[in-house]
């Protein structure tokens, strides 16, 4: 077991099951590559994607079926390949959260980050059917 130090510079234990490997990082972040996933029972539904080894950077997520339960993420072929998921429930989905200076908060649901379940490893993608979603879809609050 690894400690992580958070964004609140308090360690955090991170176990070898939630280090999560994106080889082609985030947008914006492409250089970095490797991420602890945090959940907290007082944070759910949102989780952590905190940079390991940058206490200053983490990610808010969220998964967009607790937003949009209808929400329906088309993979191209590639990324279905490159993420070797055999079917859609090898596939974890997390949406970046943007917390305005307004108070709203908002999700990106064009450019999800998908995981395989078994082995972490992800890829922020762009669906196919990216048209279908906002950059900047609202949260309201959450069921």
């Amino acid at each position: 077991m690894n400690a992580c130090e958070t964004t609140e510079l308090e360690a955090v234990a991170v176990e070898r099951e939630n280090i999560v490997h994106l080889p082609l990082g985030l947008l914006g972040f492409e250089s970095t590559k490797r991420y602890a996933l945090l959940a907290s029972p007082d944070e759910a539904p949102f989780c952590w994607l905190q940079v390991l080894g940058d206490p200053g950077l983490a990610f808010l997520v969220l998964s967009p079926f607790e937003v949009l339960p209808e929400y329906q993420m088309e993979l191209s072929e590639e990324d279905t390949e490159f993420l070797e998921l055999a079917s859609p429930a090898d596939a974890l989905v997390y949406c970046v959260v943007t917390l305005h200076a307004n108070g709203a908060a908002t999700m990106n649901l064009k450019g999800p980050i998908v995981l395989n379940r078994f082995t972490l490893t992800g890829k922020q993608v762009v669906l196919v059917n990216a048209a279908d979603y906002a950059l900047q879809h609202p949260i309201r609050t959450l069921h």
